[in-house]
């Protein structure tokens, strides 16, 4: 079962792309993260294809910094999001 049918099932007015959407917002409004960290934590590919041949990392301690910051933020421990970037 997908989230979104969790969501619907519990009877929840939410859908998971308004939390994507959400931390998508935040990361761009409360951090220096460049672009491409932000978009790769969301699964999306980013940049060119040309610039993709030559960027072989994953940004995955970038990634887990802001992810660990959002999940933070969303749990009420931290009040905003930080700007370790």
């Amino acid at each position: 079962m997908t989230m979104g049918q969790h969501m619907r099932k519990a009877g929840l007015p939410y859908r998971p792309h308004g939390f994507r959407s959400s931390f998508r917002d935040s990361v761009a409004d409360r951090t220096n993260a460049p672009r491409e960290v932000a978009e790769t934590s969301l699964g999306h590919v980013a940049g060119s294809q040309v610039e993709r041949a030559y960027r072989r990392t994953d940004y995955l301690e970038q990634r887990r910094l802001i992810m660990n910051e959002w999940a933070r933020y969303v749990t009420g421990e931290e009040e905003s999001i930080h700007d370790d970037f």
